[in-house]
């Protein structure tokens, strides 16, 4: 696994918008090389503003939306319109607007389309199987003050499960408990793995998992269990690399 890099930006909007450039980029690069690039995204503020600058930036990319399959790190098992869900805001920030194929945008089940989340995550796992790559072109991840990535958080059962490549996580300590998220197994099949952290409340997550004389347990610090096979990039805005 590659070693951490760190670029550190002015501010979120700064954060942004380079972080949008720099993946338009990358799938346009794929694409030349003749892959079909599969991504993950991530939730949260800083991928929504992402999301966005994807959309704003996308008209004057090389990118063939068409060529490009959409995953989800982790979903919240909620109803599919519930304003938390990941995939609805991916939807309305960027896919629909750069025209993602429906086919190619693979949402993780609701409460609409599993009867339990056990049964979405198994779901979910069968369709990785049957239409992924193999690996990520691009894993993007959020980072919790906790250090959490997806829906793996410190010292929860799920970190320890290494024969899935999903699990349904029924205690999480953010609401929703209930929740689908990808295993170390699953996100670590990438080639890259982008951290996207904005503010000053991930500062402290962010130096710990950074921390090259202190090196956290997977256990305390999720993200640092997360490596991409060529490279591994922590996007930061300046106040959540101020504790570095």
């Amino acid at each position: 696994m590659s070693a951490a890099l760190v670029e550190v930006h002015p501010d979120a909007g700064a954060l942004a918008t380079a972080i949008a450039g720099e993946l338009l980029a990358r799938l346009a690069d794929a694409q030349a090389q003749g892959r079909e690039p599969q991504i993950g995204l991530t939730g949260g503020t800083i991928a929504d503003a992402v999301h966005r600058e994807v959309a704003r930036l996308s008209p004057g990319s090389e990118v063939d939306w068409a060529r490009v399959v959409v995953w989800w790190g982790d979903e919240r098992f909620v109803a599919p319109d519930d304003p938390e869900r990941n995939a609805g805001q991916a939807r309305a920030a960027f896919l629909d607007a750069v025209g993602v194929p429906a086919a190619h945008v693979h949402e993780m089940p609701s409460t609409a389309t599993a009867a339990d989340v056990g049964t979405g995550a198994t779901a979910y796992a069968s369709e990785l199987r049957e239409h992924g790559a193999g690996e990520f072109e691009v894993l993007m991840l959020g980072v919790g003050p906790d250090g959490h990535v997806a829906s793996l958080f410190p010292g929860n059962a799920a970190l320890d499960v290494d024969d899935a490549v999903t699990v349904a996580v029924t205690d999480s300590p953010k609401p929703p408990p209930e929740r689908i998220s990808l295993t170390f197994a699953a996100l670590n099949r990438s080639r890259s793995v982008w951290f996207l952290v904005s503010g000053e409340g991930k500062a402290d997550a962010v130096a710990r998992a950074l921390s090259e004389t202190d090196v956290p347990d997977v256990h305390e610090i999720p993200a640092v269990g997360v490596r991409g096979s060529e490279e591994t990039v922590w996007f930061l805005d300046r106040e959540a690399a101020s504790r570095l």
